[in-house]
């Protein structure tokens, strides 16, 4: 049955899948879902992992993650698209050739390895990722270290942070935002800053905006790469704002993590409690 009206517009994740429910499609679900925004999913890969660690991962076939991407496509209206894990070179290489014509807002959280150490995807896909993907995002939304991999440049100092950036906005033409998660830079301080940093104009300067904030001290942060990311992919859905969906998110987060900080879920890194409503 056909419906009648403007159709709402819906932000789709393209990510791997934690049985656990912490990170991934789930976390990107449960994150759009307390935000207020409708959201798809396709599965790129299926995971063995809890709260302990990521103990395997079994890419979906490369076919069935572009007909997923395709249908979904072909009937909502999707304005937003947020890419987390890719799983394999193939998957990759499918990501881009169902969205190589795609107009609207693509953000990658360029997830390279798992907080505890595992290897997310092997050097194949990380060229096609450097030499196919990132041609088509908008936003990216590293921390420091997958900052640092993706520009070739240590990121370690605002200065060189800026330079890592700069690189990339001269190599990505449809890139706009760079939007840094700061819990890796400067760690020893009790305050943590992420930084949005926007296509430099013609003096070669980047426009930046840094936010502060206490840094929370938890055992449950697993999953808030993919969260913050979700959460910016949101707000930017509902806003159409750069500035105010970044701060938006980086509030967001910092409700959500006291929000969790006491709970007990698992006997490793404990999950954020999306399902406590705070928007």
């Amino acid at each position: 049955m056909e419906t009648s009206g403007k159709q709402e517009s819906v932000a789709l994740t393209i990510a791997g899948s934690d049985p656990s429910g912490g990170a991934g499609i789930q976390a990107d679900l449960k994150t759009f879902t307390s935000i207020g925004v409708y959201g798809g999913a396709v599965i790129s890969c299926i995971t063995v992992q809890n709260t302990k660690g990521v103990f395997g991962i079994h890419p979906v076939e490369a076919n069935w993650v572009r007909k997923q991407i395709d249908h979904v496509l072909s009937d909502l209206n999707v304005t937003h698209i947020k890419i987390g894990m890719l799983g394999s070179a193939e998957v990759t290489e499918s990501i881009y050739e169902a969205l190589k014509d795609y107009t609207g807002e693509i953000i990658y959280d360029p997830v390279l390895e798992s907080s505890s150490g595992q290897k997310l995807i092997e050097p194949e896909g990380y060229n096609l990722i450097c030499n196919k993907l990132l041609t088509l995002c908008t936003a990216i939304t590293p921390n420091v270290p997958e900052l640092s991999i993706l520009s070739g440049k240590n990121c370690s100092t605002l200065d060189n942070l800026q330079g890592g950036a700069i690189h990339l906005f001269n190599q990505y033409k449809k890139l706009r935002l760079i939007i840094l998660t700061g819990g890796h830079f400067e760690p020893e301080k009790d305050v943590i800053t992420d930084f949005m940093l926007k296509t430099p104009g013609l003096d070669q300067k980047n426009d930046l905006l840094g936010v502060c904030h206490p840094r929370i001290v938890s055992g449950n942060t697993h999953g808030t790469g993919c969260t913050f990311s979700a959460a910016f992919t949101a707000y930017h859905l509902l806003t159409g704002n750069d500035n105010t969906a970044f701060n938006k998110a980086v509030s967001y987060m910092d409700k959500l993590l006291r929000k969790s900080n006491t709970a007990a879920i698992g006997h490793g890194t404990g999950p954020l409690m999306h399902h406590l409503k705070i928007v």
